[in-house]
Order: C-alpha cells, then sequence, then structure tokens
C-alpha cells in the first residue's frame, strides 16, 4: 500500500497494485467461503492516502530503512497529502475518481475472489459499495469500473457472477439527491457516523469537549454519534430512502455505523424501512435483539390499528 501512494506515475502505481491484488483477493475469497452463499458487501477504499504513512521522523526513517528509499521521499510524500480537514477531503470515491487504478484492482479482486470460490462449489454475492458519493456523476464513473472489470473477469473466468453496485449515503447531498444516484445504485447504505458529522457540521473526534454542556443545557437530548438525530440527520435518511425508493422501488436499504448497535436507532432504521444492519461485531447481539423488538412492536400496532378503527366507528 504505502509503495502504491509513494508512486510518482501511473505506471509506478499500477505495479504497486499489482503486488497488493493477491492480498486483496485472498482476503475476499476468505471472506465468501466464510459467508456460503450470503451477500458480502465490500467497500472500496475509503480513508484518505495519508493514514497508510507514518507522520513521526524515527517511524519514517524505519520505513525509508525498510522499502529501501530516502527518508526525505516520504517526508516529501506526508507534506503533499496534508490537510486542514481530511475527512471531508481527498479520501472515498475521489481516491478512486483521481487514482481509477485503484479502483480497478479492487474490482479485480473481488471478482477473480468470487469466480475463484464460486468454481469450488460454494454460492457467492459480492455487493460492491462505493463510499462518499454526493454527485451521480461521481458513482457513474466508478460503477463504470466494476462493470468492466467484472465483465473482463467473467469472460476470462468462463463464469457468470451475480453482484450489485451501490453506494453509501454519508453527506447531505447524497440524501438530497437520492433519487439521481438511485438511477445507478442498486442498493444504499446509509453512513451514519460521516452523515452525522456532515449534517451537524460536529467532528465525531472533538465534539467530547461540547456535547455534555449540550446535553446539561438540552440542547440534544442524547449524544447524537451514540443514537441518531432523529429529527436532522433522520430527516435526510427518510428523504433518501423515498427518494431512493421513487427511482428504484424496493431498492435494498441498510445502515453501516455505529448508530446499528444503538436499540432506538436500530428501531428508527427499522421505521424507515432498512433491512440490515453493519456494525461492530460486539454490537451484534444489541441489533439483533432490537431488530426483533422492532418488528414486534411493529406487528402489535398493526394489530391493534383494526380495534381502535372499529371503536372509533362504533362511537
Amino acid at each position: 500500500m504505502r509503495e502504491m501512494i509513494l508512486a510518482s506515475n501511473v505506471d509506478d502505481r499500477k505495479k504497486a497494485l499489482a503486488k497488493l491484488l493477491p492480498y486483496q483477493k485472498g482476503d475476499f475469497a476468505g471472506i465468501f467461503k466464510a459467508l456460503k452463499g450470503l451477500p458480502a458487501t465490500i467497500r472500496f477504499l475509503d480513508p484518505p492516502l495519508h493514514e497508510f504513512l507514518p507522520h513521526e521522523e524515527p517511524a519514517q526513517k524505519d520505513l525509508a530503512a525498510k522499502m529501501g528509499v530516502p527518508v526525505e521521499k516520504i517526508q516529501q510524500r506526508v507534506k503533499e497529502l496534508a490537510e486542514f480537514n481530511p475527512m471531508l477531503g481527498f479520501r472515498g470515491c475521489r481516491l478512486g475518481i483521481v487514482f481509477p487504478e485503484i479502483s480497478e484492482m479492487q474490482s479485480r479482486a473481488v471478482f477473480e475472489a468470487a469466480a475463484e470460490v464460486q468454481k469450488s462449489g460454494v454460492k457467492v454475492k459480492p455487493e460492491v459499495m462505493i463510499p462518499l458519493v454526493g454527485f451521480k456523476k461521481e458513482l457513474d464513473l466508478q460503477v463504470e469500473i466494476v462493470h468492466r472489470v467484472a465483465k473482463q473477469v467473467m469472460a476470462e473466468q468462463k463464469v457468470k457472477l451475480d453482484y450489485m453496485v451501490g453506494t453509501m449515503i454519508e453527506i447531505p447531498r447524497g440524501a438530497l439527491t437520492a433519487d439521481e444516484i438511485a438511477q445507478t445504485a442498486q442498493f444504499f447504505s446509509f453512513g451514519t457516523n460521516d452523515l452525522t458529522q456532515t449534517c451537524l457540521g460536529m467532528s465525531r473526534d472533538d465534539s467530547g469537549s461540547f456535547i455534555p454542556a449540550y446535553q446539561d443545557n438540552e440542547i440534544i437530548k442524547t449524544n447524537p454519534f451514540a443514537s441518531i438525530d432523529q429529527t436532522g440527520v433522520g430527516q435526510l435518511m427518510k428523504i433518501a430512502a423515498e427518494k431512493g425508493n421513487a427511482t428504484r422501488p424496493g431498492i435494498k436499504l441498510g445502515i453501516c455505523g455505529e448508530h446499528g448497535g444503538d436499540p432506538a436507532s436500530v428501531k428508527f432504521c427499522h421505521r424507515l424501512g432498512l433491512t440490515y444492519v453493519s456494525c461492530s461485531p460486539f454490537r451484534v447481539p444489541v441489533a439483533r435483539l432490537a431488530a426483533a423488538q422492532a418488528a414486534l412492536e411493529e406487528e402489535a400496532e398493526a394489530k391493534d390499528k383494526p380495534a381502535r378503527t372499529a371503536s372509533k366507528a362504533k362511537r
């Protein structure tokens, strides 16, 4: 990965990515085998590239020695990649648009792994997820790469693969233009961590200094990074769900983020029509329980509705 980041031209970057391909392919093959035919959602590269390089001089010197390059080269690249606000900077689908060869490598790793596992007799269902999309054109450019590489791999491996391509809805523009994005996206996964940050203009990492005061002053009832702000962030999710369904009826909707382990958030997502949760492993039992409770509450409400209607009719 670091060799790819340090590359100064496309050819060198492709050579570095070719070395990464077997590792990515191996990881994906392991996932497909373990899931035994269940859908596997694979998010393309999302973090800003500077996160993969050390920022302290001792670590930079150590890396330079291991890679056999001058430490100045690493320091220069770190300087070039520096951003004032990296979470709103060069990350997500922006990486794949500027460096399409990254998306090409990841696509090939996904589909070569899928072909290999499917040939072994295990069903596979890859769901490629493009992160940080706010413009339909961003998604179109990335999806074109995914479909092109998938077609190439299927021809090379003489196999037919069943897959989907969707996106994360994690910035307000993506939610507000979900009807356009759903023309291309086959599923939405709400990235509620980033959607909360971009909707509220609050950094999850820095909000601890004022969130307690906000709760004491009843500006907010709960920490919005622990439980979805249903009035604000939730409104964006509702708009996206409705617009997505208007364009692509029955579009697959889910949530990806730590909110997925919060019972109140899970129940809210259930009411919006979301059907799956992706969260940290230790949160899965809580998410499953909350989902079951939401389904039972909905069922009880449906049964109670005719009774209330009949009672009103008698009066």
